[in-house]
């Protein structure tokens, strides 16, 4: 599925950007002056979209709690930390399934790609927190770090991933072709939310062209 991300400065420019968009990432961190208020506004729409919110050096209650006002006006999916403390996360877990919306619990590493052993470990851990679907987002240096990332897709279960960098560009092409459940994209009118992302036009015409080699 293909999945625009969006990190527009305010809840007006969320909701313009959100026109005729199916499916999009919400990053709340972007917003400025968010209320509950403006979260529900954004989420009670029919369009399917994921919450996320980065977690920042301070107010993390504040954090926890838009992500839960998110869930409860109709969020489809929820993004959560993997590394969010224990009780909290089980409690937007909980509160997440209460809501029918799936739960992705993501990892992300802007410095490196760990081991293969190491990422195992964590996707194993995600999984039994209570993941629906599992995010593995890494900075990738090279061809080694995008093959050890494309290579989880062996694992039957639903796993996102993401090469971050000029360098895992290529893993944003091929890992949907491998089974990665979700392609994340930049609408072309907003910037892009994460180092080395691909414009969704862009994106696609990759694929139709691979497709019809």
């Amino acid at each position: 599925m293909l999945c625009v991300s969006l990190a527009e400065p305010s809840v007006a420019a969320m909701l313009r950007a959100l026109r005729g968009v199916r499916f999009a990432e919400i990053r709340l961190d972007a917003v400025s002056g968010l209320t509950e208020e403006g979260v529900r506004s954004i989420f009670s729409r029919r369009t399917r979209l994921i919450a996320t919110f980065r977690p920042l050096k301070r107010n993390e209650s504040r954090r926890l709690r838009f992500l839960a006002s998110a869930i409860e006006a109709g969020a489809a999916y929820v993004d959560i930390e993997v590394d969010t403390p224990a009780p909290a996360r089980r409690s937007l877990v909980g509160l997440a399934r209460k809501n029918r919306c799936k739960v992705i619990l993501s990892y992300h590493n802007h410095r490196e790609t760990p081991s293969r052993g190491a990422l195992l470990k964590t996707i194993d851990r995600a999984f039994a927190a209570g993941a629906d679907m599992v995010k593995i987002a890494c900075l990738s240096r090279g061809p080694r770090d995008n093959a050890r990332l494309l290579g989880l897709l062996e694992d039957p279960r639903p796993t996102i991933v993401v090469g971050m960098g000029k360098a895992g560009a290529v893993t944003r092409i091929a890992a949907p072709l491998l089974g990665s459940p979700i392609a994340y994209a930049f609408s072309g009118s907003g910037p892009p939310t994460a180092p080395g992302q691909i414009e969704a036009a862009t994106l696609i015409s990759f694929w139709e062209r691979i497709k019809n080699a």
